[in-house]
């Protein structure tokens, strides 16, 4: 039996081959087989395509010319044979939920992780094993039951490939450090088709790479994590009229230095109450107006979690509050509504030394020039566990980092989000933009060294290297020689390979791989489900 684009493949059928011309190449381009899937094998044109290549982030409107819906590690291994035969670009999808859309791209083979989702929970040792295709509130749904967690991100519907491999902020990262540190092994798909097992003793510098090094080294189809023992959540916001804000800043300032690792402060300036059914308990006269929001998360004892953040409201009482005990995933996914899917986004950060009297009157003022109400200003102060991780332990740089300062724009575009076209000279478009940029570089004064990998968008030709650091990124250019010395995994926040370099450590890919041809067994105890 052979499988038809946009049809499922018998479940365990042996890798074949559909003796076919490719229809997805343009005439006189290299005829090449369709191999036949587990999953779903999509071109334009078949049932399900247009929805299976949209992104979170309606800026990026691309067409592939093939998609991959991958059930089994097979069927990643035949995606990445087919695109080598055929001489297209890859591209990997796990939740598809990067700001720079690299998940998607013009006449490319996306190799689509999204319906390989399980998730197989070992409470005895505190580890989990999650597909390459999970989402954050997939591996909550199935740790929380077990009182276990792993600190993850902030919006439920992010992919954990793309956050763990390019580190990992969240909300218990002060506490227990990034996802990325949570990390024990990955289960690797090699350009070439190879697969392969990273841990400490097997692959451990392709290990240490996958730890902060991005999506550069191979098509990750399952992490094992290290779990956590889950605490209580007390979450209590406050928020300030435009005209306090600066006051309010100082305070939280100075009370940041302060912070036990049990609490976590984020805050936000941004326009209040936007989402309808949202926020209840702000009041009428604060909705539509800029703002300023400070969240205190506490994992410390319940009863003492208003007296964790006392400080720091009662120096100036905001104009509205709200606290109380919520669950893990409350918490998790409380976000959500302000990121739907299909709007367009465009992301600036920085690291910052501090943000002193005159920093903040710049992020106040760049609040009051927002040209789209959905967007925000974002600010935290970070370390605790994050720095407390020695630096060799993974490939994640700028730990140090005292605080993290993000612009996001958010609006609807012309034409109402994910459907639109990609077209940056729109002037809705290209004022966004311009505000994100701006806004970002008005701190400049106060900038840490490095960067966020996460969050880098149209960034110039070196930032990459810069964010790492030189002999980082030498260490982590031998490893993609290693690994994938065609660049084939290039859609991404690439680092180039080099064979120029030859590192102390000869044998940085041991002869340790599975035979290509060798099915590999995935046990999931939950059924995957797609988006």
């Amino acid at each position: 039996m052979t499988a038809e684009p946009g049809h499922t493949a018998t479940p365990g059928h042996t890798a074949g081959v559909r003796r076919t011309a490719d229809p997805g190449r343009a005439p006189g381009a290299r005829r090449t087989a369709v191999p036949v899937l587990d999953g779903i094998w999509l071109r334009p044109g078949n049932p399900g395509y247009e929805e299976a290549r949209r992104v979170w982030n309606g800026m990026h409107n691309r067409r592939p010319a093939h998609i991959v819906r991958c059930r089994t590690v097979a069927d990643v291994r035949r995606a990445l044979r087919f695109a080598a035969e055929a001489g297209y670009d890859v591209t990997v999808r796990g939740g598809g939920h990067n700001v720079a859309g690299t998940a998607v791209a013009d006449d490319t083979v996306m190799v689509d992780l999204s319906l390989m989702r399980g998730v197989d929970v070992d409470p005895a040792a505190r580890t989990a094993r999650a597909q390459g295709g999970c989402l954050l509130g997939d591996l909550d749904a199935a740790t929380e039951p077990h009182g276990l967690v792993c600190p993850t991100g902030i919006i439920s519907r992010t992919g954990l490939a793309g956050l763990a491999l390019g580190g990992g902020y969240g909300w218990l990262s002060r506490r227990w450090g990034l996802t990325c540190d949570h990390v024990l092994a990955a289960q690797v798909v090699l350009a070439d088709g190879s697969v392969v097992e990273a841990t400490e003793r097997d692959h451990h510098e392709l290990l240490w790479a996958l730890r902060g090094g991005g999506g550069n080294f191979g098509v990750v189809t399952r992490f094992t994590l290290r779990l956590r023992p889950a605490v209580p959540v007390h979450r209590r916001t406050g928020v300030y009229e435009l005209a306090d804000a600066e006051q309010a800043l100082a305070n939280y300032r100075a009370f940041a230095g302060e912070l036990s690792a049990d609490l976590h402060v984020a805050g936000a300036l941004k326009v209040a109450g936007q989402y309808g059914g949202y926020e209840t308990w702000l009041p009428e006269r604060l909705r539509g107006r800029p703002a300023l929001y400070l969240t205190a998360v506490w994992f410390g004892a319940p009863e003492r979690g208003d007296a964790a953040s006392e400080p720091l409201f009662a120096a100036l009482p905001p104009a509205a509050t709200t606290s109380g005990e919520v669950a893990y995933r409350q918490l998790q996914s409380g976000g959500d509504h302000e990121r739907p899917d299909g709007n367009r986004y465009y992301t600036k950060t920085r690291y910052l030394t501090g943000i002193p009297a005159p920093a903040t009157a710049e992020m106040v003022d760049s609040l009051a020039a927002m040209p789209s109400p959905l967007s925000s200003i974002n600010f935290e102060y970070l370390r605790g566990a994050i720095a407390d991780v020695p630096d060799e332990d993974s490939a994640f740089p700028n730990r140090d980092a005292p605080f993290i300062h993000t612009v996001s724009a958010q609006w609807s575009g012309p034409s109402g989000g994910a459907a639109g076209a990609e077209r940056a000279t729109e002037p809705e478009d290209a004022e966004n933009i311009a505000w994100t940029r701006h806004s970002v570089e008005r701190l400049d004064p106060w900038s840490h060294a490095g960067g966020y990998v996460n969050y880098l968008v149209d960034e110039r030709d070196g930032k990459v290297r810069e964010i790492y650091g030189d002999a980082r990124y030498r260490r982590l250019a031998a490893v993609k020689e290693a690994y994938d010395p065609g660049n084939v995994l290039h859609h991404n926040q690439n680092i180039r390979p080099d064979q120029n370099i030859h590192p102390d450590d000869q044998d940085i890919r041991p002869d340790q791989d599975i035979h290509p041809d060798q099915d590999i067994p995935v046990t999931v105890t939950r059924p995957a489900t797609p988006e």
